[in-house]
C-alpha cells in the first residue's frame, strides 16, 4: 500500500478554501495532501500591447515556491536574479490550461493575472496550481460580472490538472514527492470538465513506459480530474 493506505487509482484529500486573501480578486488555498498552494486572481484594466486595439482580453500566470516550502530552504528566485527554467515552464502550462477554456473577447481588453505561491510542496505543485487557480479565476469573472464590467462569463468550462507514474513498476495516481522522486515515468494531465484533453506530459525518467501503463494512466487521471473538477463545484456552490 501506499503512505496514507492509498490505492493505486486514488487522490489524495483534496480542500479548497475561497476567499483565502481579501486583497485579491479571487483567492483560493488548495491543498492536495501536504501539497498547499495559494492561488489568487487580480484583474488589470489594460492588455499587453501586442493586444492593444484588438478588443480582447489576455490571462497570463506567475508561479513560485516559498524558501520554506521544501525540507530544505530554497533560495528565492529574486534573490537569484533570474527565474529558473522550472518556474518559467509551470508558469507558462498554469497560463496555457487556463486560457483554453476562457473566451478572450468577452473581457473586453483587461488582463486576469493569476498568481499560484507554493507554501508547501510534496509533488503535483503545478497540477495543484491549475486545479485552484481555475476556483480563483471563476470569483474573478464572478465580480466582473457584479460589478457589470462584462455581460457574460468568459468561462467555457471547467479544468483540472493531475499527475500520474510509474513507481516501482505499478502505474499510480497523483504522486506525492516521495514516489515523484523516484519514479520511472511521470506525467502531468490536464483535462476539461467535458473531459477534452489540453496537455499531457510524459516522460520516462527510468525504464520505459508500455502502451499499457500509459492507458492505464490516462484512466486513472480522468477518473481523478473528475473528482477534482467535483471538488471545484462543490468549492464554488459553497
Amino acid at each position: 500500500m501506499r503512505l496514507n493506505n492509498r490505492n493505486p487509482d486514488q487522490i489524495r484529500p483534496v480542500n479548497i478554501t475561497r476567499h483565502y486573501i481579501k486583497h485579491a480578486d479571487g483567492a483560493v488555498l488548495i491543498e492536495c495532501g501536504d501539497t498547499k498552494v495559494i492561488c489568487t486572481a487580480s484583474v488589470e484594466e489594460s492588455v499587453p500591447p501586442f493586444l492593444k486595439g484588438k478588443a480582447q482580453g489576455w490571462l497570463t500566470a506567475e508561479y513560485g515556491m516559498l524558501p520554506a516550502s521544501t525540507n530544505e530552504r530554497m533560495q528565492r528566485e529574486a534573490a537569484r536574479g533570474r527565474q529558473s527554467g522550472r518556474t518559467m515552464e509551470i508558469q507558462r502550462l498554469i497560463g496555457r490550461a487556463l486560457r483554453s477554456v476562457v473566451d478572450l473577447k468577452r473581457l473586453g481588453e483587461r488582463t486576469i493575472q493569476i498568481d499560484c505561491d507554493v507554501i508547501q510542496a510534496d509533488g503535483g505543485t503545478r497540477t495543484a496550481s491549475i486545479t485552484g487557480a481555475f476556483v480563483a479565476l471563476h470569483d474573478a469573472v464572478a465580480k466582473l460580472l457584479s460589478q457589470q464590467l462584462i455581460e457574460t462569463s468568459p468561462i467555457l468550462d471547467h479544468i483540472a490538472a493531475i499527475s500520474a507514474g510509474v513507481y516501482k513498476g505499478e502505474s499510480l495516481l497523483d504522486l506525492d514527492y516521495l514516489e515523484d522522486s523516484s519514479c520511472d515515468t511521470d506525467m502531468n494531465i490536464v483535462m476539461t470538465g467535458s473531459l477534452g484533453l489540453v496537455e499531457v506530459q510524459g516522460t520516462a525518467e527510468g525504464a520505459p513506459f508500455t502502451r499499457q501503463q500509459l492507458n492505464t494512466m490516462m484512466e486513472f487521471a480522468q477518473q481523478g480530474i473528475q473528482t477534482l473538477i467535483d471538488k471545484q463545484k462543490a468549492a464554488l456552490a459553497s
